[in-house]
């Protein structure tokens, strides 16, 4: 029998296959199916450490070659120079030969160590670049020192009568020296001195501990570097300092040395004399000059290289990303050593059978391998993988469903009617018809220009993109509820006459309060008749309206989730969920909430004013129902008391059975499975098909198998995978769940309803939202005149846009979606989703190389 058709309903049909493969052609298979994406694989080495499998050598060659390929990667970035990026979906990458995979290695190889080779010297280069740059700036600066020192004895001489510099008061015993012959003077007082460059964050730290260290004994001068000086280790921009010292002694000019180069300082050598200082200006500018030529030599080269491993770099990453994959999952092969064959075991879909065998059977041909390789589908009671099938319209409702936990495997879906329910909850609190035409009209621009806008490297801008078609369906919806509201923009539409007239008295005046009156049986055809806006009970009217709307939504989605759970039951076959929990629950529910909706209805039908009632409250009813049963104030409809005894007592009775029913059914059904002699769950173990020999109890099936080519292969059979692993049944443990689920369920029923109060909350928020801020700004346009009232329009028609773009779409709609969000997960999958599956996660080269594109972008 052929398998059913995959929907979004449930998960698709999996099968637990085997594959045996040849072990020549092991990564061309790999390769195969990971362009095709529909196989997951299982780790049958799951006990062997990852330096134990058979092609971690492999793996350890293509780290190396990734290693090198972000090497070129990061040089790239640091001499910006731009990389060809890959479109995934128009460029396809063909799966390379070993062949290739060994000439890319030698070929990244070598380019390893000639891009190394030249940015060492470039590196090496342009430090003695930056070296010889700050030898000049001392130069020019000690010599300018020195000149001043020839010119300026008083200046010399002042700074001697100050006690903290004594060394220098020898000076004022020569003066004529410093007139004549500085350097001669400096070296009959035997005075020293130490020149360099230091970074200016720590001048002030290197002045205190030389000041602390020769107690005072120095003389200090230093000036400013105006340009910054690049440091080629990190390439980062320092501003720097140049200091010349003097001190008496060699000792102190030692000890001076070494604080120096312990701070950081870059020492350099300074002739006393201004003849050899000028020919070592002389000689470090034509030294400059030719490491310039060298050096831009040298970066032309190093770039034409890096621009040249540019154009291919994306292509090598996504090469070396997919072989380091196939090898990955090789290694969660078992390894036949008798026939040299690689045997695997997958999950993959059933209707992806005929594909997968089509696909091993070209590769077959394209090696020429006379031994076929073999798919064999396999009887197993382990729970598959869920996969729910979606296309880009259902991707992000799916995505909703699936961040809060992924269904169990045939669960029902509850992405599936959340295609509808979650915009239109959303809608039901935003309802604007013009709101919601601008967000369609968004979600229609991204949709049209999908193809482009994809490009676009914004995080922000990509939550939204790949939503697209949510909020297409949440402006839709929006647009229905803005017409059902009759809200456009805070404004009301005029689509047909209304249902109400004006009863104005002969004798009327302004200021006094004039009522409407029904035009005979005319009714408006949709929506809310556009008279009630502006009307001075429009609030009160809308608000028991909407509150109403709330309860009767709330209801419906409720019953519809519960009514879930019983379409379960019934696909897994367990009955007792039926009678134990689904039918107690939807009385328990209906005998209150759905009392309450029909009470909402029925005084709905009713017109109370032509009977001369005045039409009963339904909180109160409610409320008097639980606290004094029988009691009715106000009351709805005849027989009414003896109806809510009835069923309020018809709910209590619900309580026992939800508790007791389900847990002693189980564990009668335990004790009679043990009468007959029949082992428990966990007691039974079975080996896996992988296995030899069968060990005597394994039972196989004996169904066909699914083989790629099984002529002359005798030896494959279908077995049954190793089960689960069960605990065994424990009724404390089955109590104490099911009296949880009870109270929580009997507690939720309240606080759920109540919960869906918020379309109301927030649909009353969202229009009076929208109510003033027309009041304050396009109103107050429109009431000016002449020149003046055209700017003021012109700006409060701006003012008006924007703050309805940013606050009443961006900010109301985000908020009203994550309530919508919370209804779902909360308020309607509780009532019957499970959640505790485990997603489908096939080898697929796009979603990994999608899922490496996405992190990169993060990062």
């Amino acid at each position: 029998m052929a398998p059913a058709e995959d929907t979004m309903f449930r998960s698709a049909d999996m099968s637990l296959v085997q594959l045996y493969i040849a072990n020549e052609i092991g990564r061309e298979i790999v390769n195969a199916l990971g362009e095709l994406g529909q196989i997951q694989f299982r780790d049958l080495n799951s006990e062997t450490t990852a330096f134990q499998r058979t092609f971690t050598q492999e793996i350890r060659r293509l780290d190396n070659i990734e290693r090198q390929l972000r090497y070129f990667q990061a040089q790239m970035l640091k001499a910006d120079i731009p990389v060809r990026k890959l479109d995934l979906d128009i460029d396809v990458v063909a799966a390379p030969s070993a062949t290739e995979i060994d000439e890319l290695a030698d070929r990244t190889q070598s380019l390893e160590q000639r891009i190394a080779s030249l940015n060492d010297s470039y590196e090496t280069l342009k430090k003695r670049e930056v070296e010889l740059t700050e030898w000049r700036w001392v130069l020019r600066e000690t010599g300018g020192f020195f000149d001043r020192a020839h010119g300026n004895v008083e200046e010399i001489r002042t700074s001697t009568e100050d006690d903290d510099a004594p060394l220098l008061q020898d000076v004022e015993q020569h003066p004529s020296g410093l007139n004549g012959d500085a350097e001669r003077t400096f070296s009959v007082m035997n005075i020293g001195f130490v020149a360099g460059v230091i970074p200016r964050d720590r001048v002030a730290g290197f002045e205190r501990i030389l000041w602390r260290t020769l107690r005072g004994n120095l003389y200090m001068n230093q000036a400013e570097i105006p340009e910054p000086l690049i440091d080629p280790t990190n390439n980062e921009s320092v501003n720097k300092n140049v200091f010349v010292i003097f001190a008496h002694g060699k000792e102190l000019i030692a000890k001076i040395r070494r604080i120096s180069e312990s701070m950081g300082a870059d020492l350099y050598s300074v002739d006393e004399n201004s003849d050899l200082r000028r020919d070592q200006i002389h000689e470090v500018n034509t030294r400059l000059s030719d490491l310039g030529s060298v050096l831009r030599n040298t970066k032309q080269t190093l770039d034409a290289e890096l621009t040249q491993i540019a154009r291919s770099l994306a292509a090598w990453l996504v090469i070396i990303k997919k072989e380091k994959a196939v090898y990955q999952t090789l290694n969660l092969f078992s390894y036949d050593h008798a026939r040299k064959t690689l045997i695997a075991e997958a999950w993959c879909p059933t209707n992806s059978l005929p594909l997968i065998k089509s696909t091993l059977h070209d590769v077959n041909n394209r090696a020429g391998l006379s031994v076929p390789s073999i798919i064999n589908e396999i009887r197993t009671n382990k729970t598959p993988p869920t996969y729910q099938k979606t296309n880009r319209f259902t991707e992000g409702f799916q995505t909703i469903i699936n961040a809060y936990g992924t269904a169990k495997y045939q669960e029902v879906n509850p992405g599936l009617p959340t295609i509808v329910t979650f915009p239109f909850l959303f809608a039901v609190m935003f309802g604007d018809f013009g709101h919601g035409f601008i967000m369609a009209c968004a979600a229609a621009a991204m949709i049209y220009w999908e193809k482009s806008l994809k490009k676009v490297r914004d995080e922000i801008f990509s939550m939204a993109f790949y939503g697209r078609y949510i909020m297409l369906m949440m402006g839709i919806f929006s647009m229905y509820t803005g017409l059902i509201y009759n809200d456009v923009f805070s404004k009301s539409l005029s689509l047909f006459p209304s249902a109400w007239k004006w009863d104005l008295p002969d004798n009327w005046e302004e200021g006094t309060t004039v009522l409407a009156k029904l035009k005979g049986d005319y009714r408006y055809p949709f929506g809310l008749d556009w008279m009630w806006h502006g009307t001075e009970n429009d609030l009160l009217f809308s608000n028991s309206y909407k509150m109403k709307l709330s309860i009767l939504m709330g209801w419906c989605h409720m019953t519809y989730s519960l009514c879930l759970s019983y379409i379960n039951a019934r696909h897994f076959k367990t009955p007792i969920d039926i009678w134990g929990v689904f039918v107690p629950g939807m009385i328990f529910f209906q005998s209150i909430f759905g009392y309450l909706v029909f009470a909402i209805v029925y005084k709905w039908s009713i017109d109370w004013y032509a009977i001369g009632q005045a039409p009963p409250g339904l909180l109160n009813m409610l409320i008097y129902m639980f606290l004094s049963p029988g009691t009715i104030e106000d009351p709805l409809y005849k027989g009414q008391a003896f109806i809510q005894i009835a069923l309020l007592l018809i709910a209590l009775i619900q309580v026992p059975i939800l508790l007791f029913l389900k847990p002693f059914y189980l564990r009668w059904e335990h004790n009679r499975a043990r009468a007959k002699g029949y082992r428990g769950i966990g007691e039974t173990s079975r080996v896996s098909a992988l296995d030899g020999d069968d060990e005597e109890g394994n039972t196989f099936d004996g169904r066909p198998s699914v083989a790629s080519d099984g002529e002359g292969i005798a030896m494959i059979t279908q077995g049954i995978a190793e089960d689960e692993e069960h605990e065994e049944f424990e009724f404390s443990e089955v109590m104490i769940h099911q009296v949880i689920h009870t109270i929580e369920f009997c507690l939720n029923c309240v606080s759920h309803t109540a919960s869906y109060l918020r379309l109301w909350a927030l649909s009353l928020a969202h229009q009076q939202l929208s109510v003033v801020l027309w009041t304050m700004t396009l109103a107050i346009g429109l009431e000016g005149t002449g020149v003046i009232g055209v700017i003021v329009l012109v700006i409060t028609f701006y003012a008006w846009f924007f703050l309805t773009i940013a606050v009443l779409v961006v900010m109301e709609g985000t908020s009203a979606m994550l309530h919508s969000l919370r209804l779902h997960w909360v308020e309607a999958m509780s009532k019957h989703f499970m959640g505790d599956g485990v997603p489908f996660e096939p080898f697929s080269f796009s979603r990994m190389l999608e899922e490496d594109e996405a992190v990169a972008e993060v990062s």
